[in-house]
């Protein structure tokens, strides 16, 4: 008797992709952002509208979202030493200089930064194309450590350190420092604090609200990444266990 054919199961032949990790893959979103885009009918691959949440296509796929082709690209993280006066944003109607001018001709692939510095703010900012990690590292559920350094207009009396720490009411909300503490007991204007808050202009907000003014706002931790190495306006490529180590944070 015959025997039926083996497959070969170290073929070559590419496998199928879910459509919400394509679209992740783009940098436009998160996979969680991705299904309700899907849902919506917002997606189309190959010209046809796709609703349905389990979809699989091949990566050389054409795929739009509301009408605007994207693509998928090898994946980038870039972490860099945010200079004052730079915009963190990848475009700026007004043509001020952006964090992806500091990239260079080099990097060719669309990046976006993770989560925000204001222009005045310094410091550690992460760039990178996967939506998904992007997602995670900037959503409240998983309280991504940032530290920053400080510094204000005048000394920070030890009753408004304390009501930091306590927690505070802002006009979006509670809100509280998780650690903080002066840089050199004889200078109390110099701070390092730590927060797992990602809300706007937070650190900003609150001194101001204790009627402080920050003079000087460096960030010099993000979710274990920092600055160590880099020169401000400098930036450099994330290795593969930097990368892992980052994608295992929950």
């Amino acid at each position: 008797m015959k025997r039926p054919a083996r497959k070969n199961q170290y073929s070559n032949k590419p496998e199928q992709v879910r459509l919400n990790k394509l679209i992740a893959q783009s940098g436009q979103c998160s996979r969680r952002e991705a299904d309700a885009l899907i849902e919506a009918g917002k997606v189309k691959v190959n010209g046809k509208t796709v609703t349905n949440l389990g979809s699989k296509f091949f990566t050389d796929a054409k795929i739009s979202i509301d009408g605007k082709s994207i693509t998928t690209e090898r994946k980038v993280y870039i972490v860099m030493n945010k200079p004052k006066n730079v915009i963190t944003t990848t475009d700026d109607p007004d043509g001020r200089k952006t964090v992806l001018d500091l990239l260079g001709p080099t990097v060719t692939e669309r990046l976006y930064p993770v989560g925000r510095l204001d222009r005045n703010t310094t410091g550690v900012l992460l760039l990178t194309n996967d939506g998904d990690l992007a997602g995670r590292l900037t959503h409240p559920k998983y309280r991504i450590l940032k530290r920053y350094e400080v510094k204000l207009n005048r000394g920070l009396k030890e009753d408004d350190l304390k009501r930091l720490m306590e927690g505070i009411s802002l006009d979006d909300g509670p809100f509280k420092v998780d650690r903080m503490n002066y840089l050199d007991p004889h200078d109390l204007t110099g701070l390092s604090l730590e927060i797992h808050s990602g809300r706007n202009r937070i650190i900003r907000r609150s001194f101001e609200h204790l009627g402080y003014e920050v003079v000087k706002l460096d960030r010099v931790d993000f979710a274990g990444l920092t600055k160590k190495t880099l020169a401000r306006g400098r930036w450099r490529r994330l290795s593969p266990k930097e990368v892992a180590w980052l994608k295992m944070r929950k």
